[in-house]
């Protein structure tokens, strides 16, 4: 006699049959469910609709390339699209954060803000976007002493977050002790990367380029100059990287116009997107889909 099936919990799904469930809820147009996209449609698009969660997305640029500021910029555009978003800054405090990001979506001058020097038309422009920021699902903070344990606690604090971003990877002070800077960086990267799949986020880190040389031929960001002894190269998902011509020969690019360069896709293809950067808003505008 076969015994009556008792009534209970149902079986949790295994990681298959999750999948599976997943791709048949997607629609033909429609991006994965894990998909975090950046709000600059180019990029989203050559990434087959942005980033995804687990991802380790690795942003290099060279000093005064703009990589906070499109950082920032790729943080309020997330929010803006619904994404709950993390911004860590090793440099800067959320009271500095705030105002760039106010200078990013009035599109006001940072130093007249910082001065107080508006007209009329620029402090309208100002509480706009205030008003804007004000239910965003965006968190801005410092990191005091950019530790491991100091992020960890960030996102432990925080509600599930789908994009955490942190400026930069070369201030990251990991647990062990290692001497060398590129030692640091190697094990901050492997760390980040077991972060993102362990929080389910998509994880985009900034990055200085201690390889790179600007009196080469070509001065264009490639792999190698984002050094830590190739752990980018090898760990990362995706790794982007900004080049302005008018920083290598002044008077031969145009000025503002920027290559966001995708060098590492490990779901897709690699090229570059067409970026305008807007210095004195400290805003970055995507050149085929303007705002």
């Amino acid at each position: 006699m076969t015994e009556p099936r008792r009534p209970g919990r149902r079986r949790p799904p295994t990681p298959l049959e999750a999948l599976v469930a997943r791709i048949d809820a997607a629609g033909g147009d429609s991006p994965s469910p894990d998909t975090v996209a950046s709000g600059f449609p180019s990029l989203d698009r050559t990434l087959g609709g942005g980033f995804r969660r687990q991802d380790l997305i690795v942003l290099g640029g060279d000093v005064g390339s703009g990589k906070s500021a499109l950082g920032l910029g790729v943080a309020l555009r997330a929010a803006r699209l619904g994404t709950p978003t993390l911004l860590l800054s090793g440099e800067m405090s959320e009271e500095r954060l705030r105002e760039r990001a106010l200078a990013i979506e009035g599109r006001v001058s940072i130093d007249e803000l910082r001065q107080g020097r508006l007209n009329e038309a620029s402090r309208a422009a100002i509480g706009g976007a205030a008003v804007g920021q004000r239910d965003l699902p965006l968190a801005l903070a410092a990191l005091l002493e950019p530790g491991f344990g100091e992020i960890d606690a960030a996102l432990e604090g925080l509600p599930r977050r789908g994009l955490v971003i942190l400026d930069y990877l070369q201030l990251l002070q990991p647990s062990a002790a290692t001497a060398r800077q590129d030692e640091r960086a190697a094990y901050a990267i492997r760390w980040l990367k077991s972060l993102a799949v362990r929080r389910n986020v998509a994880l985009l880190v900034l990055a200085q380029l201690p390889g790179h040389r600007r009196e080469r031929p070509d001065p264009r960001p490639s792999l190698d100059d984002l050094g830590a002894r190739g752990a980018v190269k090898q760990h990362a998902d995706i790794v982007l990287a900004l080049y302005r011509e008018e920083m290598y020969r002044p008077g031969h690019g145009v000025e503002g116009a920027t290559e966001l360069m995708l060098l590492k896709n490990r779901n897709g293809p690699t090229g570059f997107v067409d970026l305008f950067f807007h210095q004195k808003w400290l805003r970055f505008e995507d050149l085929l889909d303007r705002d």
